[in-house]
């Protein structure tokens, strides 16, 4: 064990949660391919979490199926091929309930989280 900084521990995302980021940040930053958005939820979370490609893809086309998202082919920053996914209509009606009801269970862990040992 080397002594010193201690190496943060990467987290992995709540299940449930994953969903509603991908379309925050679409709806905030507008169309982006998959790895754009792995990435930049990377950043937001100050790499606390780490997502692979194949949980972002796995959420993207959950949200493609359910007609959250749309996606379309274009260029990437580098001139590749990249599909890119942008919310829809019915995305931000989702997004917003979702926000909701996130806003809503976070409140009630954290008055858990704020108990103090009561008998």
């Amino acid at each position: 064990m080397s002594k010193g900084k201690a190496v943060p521990k990467k987290s992995e995302v709540l299940q449930g949660t994953l969903d509603l980021m991908i379309l925050k940040t679409l709806q905030a930053l507008g169309p982006l391919h998959g790895f754009g958005i792995a990435r930049r939820l990377e950043q937001l979370s100050e790499a606390v979490l780490h997502l692979n490609e194949g949980t972002v893809y796995t959420s993207l086309l959950r949200l493609q199926q359910e007609r959250w998202i749309a996606a379309e082919w274009g260029a990437s920053e580098n001139n590749r091929k990249a599909k890119f996914y942008s919310i829809t209509k019915s995305g931000l009606k989702q997004l917003a309930k979702e926000m909701a009801d996130w806003e809503r269970i976070s409140g009630v862990i954290g008055r858990v989280l704020r108990l103090e040992g009561q008998r």
